[in-house]
């Protein structure tokens, strides 16, 4: 949906094993972003628990574990109760988190985007693309910064 840090993201080969780590810090940014949204305080965990492998202070096998946490956590999220659809904020969060842990960064993204959304103006933002700009916008930036390129050649 963000097409400018799709291309971004083919330009630095994101996808590339290699890249793990830049995956792993970018998503990590992204679910940051929206974790005001999140409802389940072990989705929260888990976030941080990104962050404690990210720093070096837990291994492979905790983040391994942690993800599959947070996608059994996100794929039972109960959804929205809200008539305005604001609550889709908190199931957007979810889902970023767990795509976070798994290390597909342009899926986290996407997620944080739509949680941002609905977190300020629920179904009728969604449906308005300028409201996305601003967080695109950010995630360009953010990535463009921590791959160490000039983001402002791949709009």
């Amino acid at each position: 949906m963000n097409q400018a840090l799709e291309r971004l993201a083919t330009k630095v080969s994101l996808s590339d094993p290699i890249h793990e780590r830049l995956r792993l810090e970018f998503a990590y940014a992204c679910a940051l972003r929206v974790k005001h949204f999140i409802e389940e305080p072990m989705v929260a965990d888990c976030l941080f628990g990104l962050g404690q492998f990210l720093s070096g202070a837990v291994g492979r096998a905790h983040l391994e574990a942690l993800a599959a946490q947070a996608a059994r956590l996100a794929n039972r999220h109960p959804g929205s109760k809200s008539i305005d659809g604001t609550g889709h904020a908190a199931v957007s969060a979810t889902y970023a988190v767990a795509n976070a842990l798994a290390g597909k960064a342009l899926q986290a993204a996407e997620y944080a985007a739509y949680a941002m959304v609905y977190g300020q103006g629920g179904y009728g933002a969604v449906a308005d693309r300028e409201s996305f700009e601003p967080e695109f916008q950010w995630q360009v930036e953010h990535l463009s910064s921590l791959a160490g390129t000039d983001g402002g050649t791949v709009g």
